[in-house]
């Protein structure tokens, strides 16, 4: 495989299976490619490329390519993300994703510089959105969790969750599905100066 292939592949790739961090503090805000700033890549051990969500589009022969990760962990500074700003208060994780059926686990988690876990991102039936703020609220029996939900169907499937103010609301293919309270503090913070980790929780 060339090189001109090989970017080709890597920027499509990014395109249909990514995380992405969508600031929505400021109407124009750009949206940071998570995996791309890890430096995810096909290349890496447990990586390789299969066909994406769309196996065919309307006006082109292109076939959508994803990440089929069978046992990863990167990490990155959480600074490499948000280099000249804060993490924003309100803001959107977003991912296309299909899970293996049945599984349970945090797609990514970003911690502060004690080890704290400040934002877990969990796929999995009934998941959990994980956030605490820098007085450690909510506690962890206030977490929201989306119960009638199962994002680990064996089935692709497009996920936003949406942070505004004291509420989370999650999107599932498109649709809004359920808006649960987030009972943090005001003027939240969370910490820009530890890691943020993809593909699994640091123990």
């Amino acid at each position: 495989m060339d090189s001109l292939t090989r970017t080709r592949l890597r920027r499509r790739t990014h395109l249909f299976i990514f995380i992405l961090i969508l600031l929505t503090t400021a109407q124009y805000a750009d949206p940071i490619d998570v995996l791309r700033v890890l430096g995810l890549s096909e290349n890496m051990e447990g990586v390789s490329l299969e066909a994406g969500l769309c196996t065919s589009r309307r006006g082109t022969e292109e076939t959508d390519l994803a990440y089929k990760i069978k046992k990863i962990q990167l990490s990155a500074p959480t600074k490499q993300l948000f280099p000249e700003s804060n993490f924003p208060e309100n803001f959107s994780l977003m991912t296309t994703v299909r899970a293996k059926k049945g599984s349970q686990s945090f797609l990514l988690s970003v911690y502060d510089d004690q080890g704290v876990q400040q934002l877990g991102l969990e796929v999995g039936r009934s998941p959990v959105f994980l956030y605490e703020d820098q007085h450690g609220q909510p506690t962890p029996e206030l977490y929201p969790i989306f119960k009638k939900i199962n994002l680990a169907d064996g089935k692709w499937h497009r996920v936003a969750f949406s942070v505004q103010d004291k509420t989370v609301s999650l999107y599932l293919d498109c649709e809004k599905v359920e808006t649960l309270d987030l009972l943090r503090g005001d003027d939240v913070a969370v910490s820009t100066d530890g890691v943020t980790v993809f593909g699994t929780r640091l123990l």
